[in-house]
């Protein structure tokens, strides 16, 4: 191994650690201060209790600080040290490929949880809606992911073949992973096995043994940081949080793995991605006891039958003016979808309207801050 390449291998933990304590402080931070207000990020999960989005927001900008300090700080070791002003480059565009793809997925992301009706799901419903002149979130942010992806393709370089991969790995890693994110901390698991296989072979196929171990550093640590929320069913991920640990995994793939086993991957995606729209990974998981026992790792016991009815229903007002009902209680194996909400643990608590009330105090809250102030100030 390299000089450099031991030293990508020492500071991947610092980085790891820097990345989970960022995301943990950024989770407190939004807890306490949600932008645009708590019931902008609160939804039911697949047992109708609360639940809040925060997660994601706060894996991402963990993930983003800790590679953007690990760019900063091995720039200043590096300084001075002309042999090695190339590989610094190539660190350095690498850390700028994690925050875009990231910073990006989790943007698109983050439109399709706040003003997404859930109406239409999947790659299909989304085209099909597109076809029929219906613009969705949806497809907004599927379009926004392949422009999120082609950008973290093109600063990570190569040939125009290298370029298409990434980008497929970027976008189709970010869509991949939230079509995982249906129950507690089933996406983290997914994403940490990933940045396994991803150090794993770029251990064996990469150009650098230690690159996919830095790699996936800083997105495995927030990811982890934040899993016994999600375990413990006080917070999810969500398709912000998802899209952006997806795209980064892709990033870090793409940096990490040699081209043939890039091309692989990529067609790992594309079929599983294929399949998802005929199969449910759900079924699959629970039919398959392995994958069954993994999945409900950690997490809490799933009531059926008579233990069914300990679940606590969630008050859910009919429309904005309604007297709230109590739902009676639902096993928490077979919980149907309310009508217009996102199945699986995507469902919102409060109606349409009040959707759309915390949409416009979330888009008051962007446009107080001073950066957009600053942005739109007339000139004197």
């Amino acid at each position: 191994m390299s000089r450099a390449g031991r030293a990508v291998t020492a500071g991947a933990l610092p980085v790891g650690v820097a990345s989970a304590v960022a995301a943990r402080a950024a989770y407190r931070a939004l807890r306490r201060y949600p932008p645009a207000g708590e019931q902008t990020w609160a939804r039911t999960n697949y047992r109708r209790e609360p639940i809040t989005l925060l997660e994601g927001p706060a894996v991402a900008v963990g993930a983003i600080t800790a590679g953007v300090l690990g760019a900063a700080v091995g720039g200043r070791q590096g300084k001075g040290q002309l042999p090695q002003s190339s590989e610094r480059t190539v660190a350095s565009r690498s850390w700028l490929a994690l925050a875009v793809t990231g910073g990006g997925a989790l943007g698109f992301g983050a439109l399709d949880d706040l003003a997404g009706s859930g109406k239409r799901r999947g790659l299909k419903g989304h085209l099909g809606a597109l076809r029929n002149g219906e613009v969705t979130t949806g497809t907004v942010k599927l379009a926004g992911l392949a422009a999120t992806g082609l950008a973290g393709g093109l600063l990570l370089g190569g040939s125009r073949s290298d370029v298409v991969i990434n980008t497929g790995l970027i976008a189709g890693g970010a869509n991949l992973l939230n079509l995982f994110d249906l129950r507690p901390g089933r996406a983290i698991k997914v994403a940490t096995l990933s940045a396994g296989l991803i150090a794993a072979g770029g251990a064996v196929t990469g150009p650098d043994r230690s690159a996919g171990l830095s790699a996936v550093a800083a997105p495995l640590g927030a990811g982890l940081a934040l899993l016994p929320e999600d375990l413990g069913e006080r917070a999810m991920l969500g398709d912000a949080g998802a899209n952006a640990l997806g795209a980064m995994l892709g990033a870090a793939a793409a940096q990490a793995l040699n081209r043939p086993a890039r091309a692989g991957l990529l067609a790992g995606i594309v079929a599983l991605t294929v399949a998802s729209e005929k199969i449910s990974f759900t079924r699959v998981i629970e039919s398959t006891p392995a994958l069954r026992w993994l999945d409900m790792l950690g997490r809490r016991p799933v009531p059926v039958g008579p233990a069914a009815a300990d679940v606590a229903p969630v008050v859910i007002p009919a429309r904005p003016d309604a007297a709230p009902v109590a739902p009676a209680p639902v096993s928490a194996a077979v919980v149907p979808p309310l009508p217009g909400r996102r199945a699986g643990r995507h469902r919102r608590v409060e109606s349409g309207a009040s959707r759309d009330r915390s949409i416009a105090r979330f888009l008051e809250f962007l446009l107080k801050t001073s950066f957009l102030k600053t942005a739109v100030r007339p000139e004197p």
